[in-house]
């Protein structure tokens, strides 16, 4: 493009915008008429209309990151701008897509993705077209920002995902990555596979226990870190506790025997809590307190979780003796 393919005007604002793909509204807005635009897309110009509507300013092939600014600009947004480019419209990237510019390392990179899925309100009459998958919500999430484009949370973009693959290996893996990588706790992922309808796969029923198995994983790691950082006194990892010649009285996360404290990691299964409840009656009426800490409070609140603990700790001195126990590795 040069100083006389545009009018200067026109050619100033192109080079504030400083953008290699724009919608058609926006380039009359610039001061092109619609044959002038047609001119320049025409087979063997030098732009091209790589979706309906949106032109790509320059005839090579798209870059991962025009790809994914002509799709959300096909969607009906602007995702160098403010918010959507008209009518109320939003849209943003989900999916494998999305995953991706999370930098997922089992997901392939955008260059190596086929489809670039986008998510928008359900009231949006926007049919599939070219490399761009268009789902439509009727609860559409608010939108994270990476390297500057609109994607979908990560739980929700995951279950995107899931929709589309049929291999239980590769469901798995996004699952674990999800969790272990710190992206999100397993119970929003869960949610939101459910919202979707989609536990009722086998490909997802088969590969939905990493879940939990990560999530427990992760708060163990967060519990951990927690005495450290917060230097609490160090207790014994993983035990069993039972009554000497007497039956077994459950496992705990950790425990001060010379205190008499117990942590517990909050269940995530319902039928557990009345096994849990039992035990803490069976704990603490040999005097022993039990602490039970939410996984998600120790991601989002370790120094609230800290501070419950030491508490114990400290009152433990104002208490009876606890009773005997046998402490054993898990």
């Amino acid at each position: 493009m040069n100083a006389n393919d545009l009018t200067p005007h026109a050619l100033d604002r192109l080079d504030d915008c400083d953008e290699t793909v724009l919608t058609f509204r926006q380039l009359r807005e610039l001061g092109l008429t619609a044959a002038e635009i047609a001119d320049r897309c025409r087979p063997g110009g030098r732009w091209q209309q790589i979706l309906p509507q949106v032109c790509l300013l320059h005839s090579g092939p798209p870059s991962s990151e025009e790809r994914v600014r002509a799709a959300l600009l096909y969607a009906g947004r602007d995702p160098g701008g403010p918010g959507p480019v008209g009518g109320g419209r939003e849209a943003m990237v989900t999916g494998l897509a999305a995953l991706a510019l999370y930098h997922f390392a089992s997901v392939p990179p955008l260059i190596g993705l086929p489809v670039i899925d986008v998510l928008v309100p359900w009231q949006r009459r926007l049919r599939d077209a070219g490399d761009v998958s268009v789902h439509r919500t009727r609860e559409l999430p608010r939108p994270l920002d990476v390297v500057g484009l609109p994607c979908a949370p990560v739980p929700r973009a995951v279950a995107d995902a899931v929709a589309e693959l049929d291999d239980t290996d590769a469901v798995r893996a996004l699952l674990s990555e999800a969790v272990r990588s710190g992206y999100c706790d397993g119970t929003a992922v869960l949610r939101e596979l459910s919202r979707a309808g989609l536990l009722a796969r086998p490909q997802v029923r088969r590969a939905v226990d990493v879940l939990r198995s990560e999530d427990r994983a992760m708060a163990e790691q967060r519990l951990y870190m927690m005495v450290h950082c917060h230097q609490l006194p160090d207790p014994v990892w993983n035990v069993d506790l039972r009554l000497p010649g007497g039956p077994p009285l459950g496992g705990v996360d950790a425990f001060w025997p010379e205190h008499g404290v117990a942590v517990c990691l909050d269940p995530d299964d319902d039928a557990l809590w009345s096994h849990y409840a039992r035990q803490r009656e069976h704990l603490e009426a040999l005097g022993i307190t039990m602490v039970f800490l939410s996984p998600a409070k120790l991601h989002d609140a370790m120094e609230l979780q800290a501070a419950v603990v030491r508490t114990a700790l400290m009152a433990s001195c104002e208490l009876d003796p606890a009773a005997y126990v046998v402490v054993t590795p898990r």
